[in-house]
């Protein structure tokens, strides 16, 4: 395991702390910083931009190659951090907790965060997973004074949180999963705009994720579950019978059969494939079946139409548009270039 410990004083100096054990280069494009790493420790990129109203936005899109504890002593920067996974998971405990009370923030589940000044805060990041992550951290003082003038609106609990400016308590919530959010976060990652205009729409992201989290916990301090969100058993039954469709490729499956043996309906089915693997349902079986058509093209003596008719599809030529489409070959050019490149080698 490798540790790090952090005793920055903003999310800059965090990052630089980062920087000295894992490696990697720091650069800043239009007042966005970028921590680039590609070595035997890890392999992916940590961003992090602070806006002037007391908030940061942090962005971990990263693979660690050995198990991660980062140490972080909250003296002189103790935000309340909003997290939230994109795709994988992490781990979280308060330095005062046993070794073993790790809390884990699982992929699409709302987690809201903060320690007393002086306290350790441990997060725990696993090996070989890819982490994406968002985490948007609010200094109390300035954002009081600039945003949050008509605090009493949300719940006492996490207003009391907020009013808290000289970090005395400690705040811990585990929310339920909310895929809208991770609609939100998807979005800031296809931001193509520069400059400016670039900075103008994170911000915008960010005030949207940040009420998205404070709206969920309102809701479930009233024991009310946001509309918005799938719960982890749901989740849970969409990974099981994907892997299902893998391990039966050739079967002719339907949205009606999928969601009367899952007990989900056909909006939910959709909902969560789209944020777990980013297709439909249909999308989701034709990949798997292109995927393996080309392992069996690349691996196997089968000829086209037996590999065709192998993963479930009934019309060569449909299979071979499609194929096409994803790969840039046909199947036939596909398997040509394989036999050629065996020669070659």
């Amino acid at each position: 395991m490798i540790k790090i410990k952090v005793d920055a004083q903003d999310t800059a100096e965090s990052v630089e702390q980062i920087k000295h054990v894992i490696g990697g280069e720091i650069e800043e494009r239009w007042g966005q910083h970028t921590l680039n790493v590609s070595n035997d420790k890890a392999n992916g990129s940590i961003r992090f931009i602070t806006f002037d109203w007391g908030v940061s936005l942090l962005e971990i899109d990263i693979t660690f190659f050995d198990e991660i504890l980062i140490e972080v002593d909250t003296s002189d920067f103790n935000p309340i951090s909003f997290y939230y996974c994109l795709e994988g998971y992490c781990g979280h405990k308060f330095g005062y907790q046993p070794k073993d009370d790790i809390k884990i923030m699982e992929q699409f589940q709302s987690v809201i965060l903060t320690n007393r000044d002086g306290g350790i805060t441990d997060r725990y990041f696993p090996k070989d997973v890819k982490i994406s992550q968002t985490v948007i951290q609010v200094r109390r003082k300035p954002f009081l004074r600039k945003r949050l003038n008509q605090g009493e609106e949300l719940n006492k609990q996490l207003y009391k949180v907020f009013l808290d400016t000289d970090h005395e308590k400690v705040f811990a919530y585990y929310g339920s999963y909310n895929l809208k959010i991770a609609e939100v976060v998807s979005e800031i990652k296809k931001i193509k705009a520069k400059g400016m205009l670039r900075i103008m729409m994170i911000e915008g992201y960010v005030y949207q994720i940040l009420s998205m989290h404070m709206m969920q916990h309102n809701k479930e301090v009233q024991n009310k579950r946001p509309q918005t969100s799938l719960l982890k058993r749901e989740l849970k039954k969409i990974r099981n019978y994907a892997k299902k469709i893998e391990k039966n490729i050739a079967k002719d499956f339907s949205l009606e059969e999928i969601s009367a043996e899952t007990g989900l309906t056909q909006a939910k089915l959709q909902e969560g494939f789209k944020l777990l693997y980013n297709k439909t349902v249909t999308e989701y079986i034709r990949n798997a079946r292109l995927e393996l058509a080309r392992d069996y093209i690349t691996t196997t003596e089968m000829n086209i139409s037996e590999v065709v008719y192998s993963i479930g599809f009934t019309s060569r030529s449909y299979f071979s548009k499609i194929f096409k489409e994803k790969f840039g070959l046909s199947p036939s050019e596909f398997k040509n270039s394989k036999k050629s490149a065996e020669v070659i080698g």
